[in-house]
């Protein structure tokens, strides 16, 4: 798992998993650059990165700022997309149409303009790697929307690793995770969630955003693997 010297992009690289997936790259050698749509999130994630690695504020979903990101930082050697809002849930019959599209306009179509414009700067034996989730293996009530996107998001990578060969495309699919993901919900709540997926599933404890970095590096650094979804989720989709 040797990244020694290559560069790395982050989009959504600045708290969660994005974070722990920079600073495991950086551990293995690379040089880091992270972007959000924050200033004091990129500041936040370079006071914990190490000295010489980048920071860019952009809004991933504004086409033109995207292209001038890689067009500023040049040929590069691997795309991590973890970019993504506070999950919440939608039930149908209160379901507003302008957020469901909202929620596509970034995990979605961001990932997709991200790819368009990185692949021009993409070196040879680069790879791309996306972010879906299990809740297009394990739906409930509430979460068509983000169950859509999973879906969706799993069907582009298959697609571009087809398209883009022999640039290599993957994606990880973490099951439920500490992070900064559900921050929407109340302390108590969101305790209580943790607690009790994590004594449901085989590992017996909820997921670490380390645990899903580490998933991110190996797909890097992991020649033969494209058009790979790679589920990380304690056995989750099991039980």
């Amino acid at each position: 798992m040797d990244l020694q010297g290559q560069r790395i992009i982050v989009l959504g690289g600045t708290s969660g998993i994005g974070l722990a997936t920079a600073q495991a790259a950086a551990r293995h050698g690379a040089v880091v650059t992270v972007a959000s749509s924050r200033r004091a999130g990129v500041d936040h994630a370079l006071s914990r990165l190490p000295d010489g690695s980048g920071g860019r504020v952009v809004d991933l979903t504004d086409a033109r700022a995207v292209d001038e990101l890689f067009e500023d930082h040049g040929r590069f050697d691997h795309l991590v997309f973890t970019a993504g809002e506070p999950l919440r849930l939608m039930p149908l019959d209160t379901l507003d149409l302008d957020a469901a599209r909202d929620f596509f306009a970034l995990r979605y179509f961001g990932a997709l303009g991200a790819v368009r414009a990185a692949v021009p700067h993409l070196r040879e034996g680069g790879s791309i790697t996306l972010t879906t989730g299990i809740a297009k293996d394990r739906p409930g009530p509430g979460w068509a929307v983000a169950a859509s996107i999973c879906g969706a998001v799993e069907a582009l990578t298959k697609a571009l690793a087809v398209e883009l060969a022999p640039a290599r495309v993957n994606a990880v699919s973490p099951g439920f995770v500490r992070s900064p993901l559900w921050s929407e919900m109340g302390e108590e709540d969101r305790e209580r969630m943790y607690a009790e997926v994590g004594t449901a599933i085989p590992v017996g404890r909820i997921g670490e955003v380390e645990d899903i970095a580490r998933a991110f590096v190996f797909l890097m650094t992991e020649p033969f693997a494209t058009g790979t979804v790679l589920t990380v989720d304690g056995g989750n989709v099991l039980v």
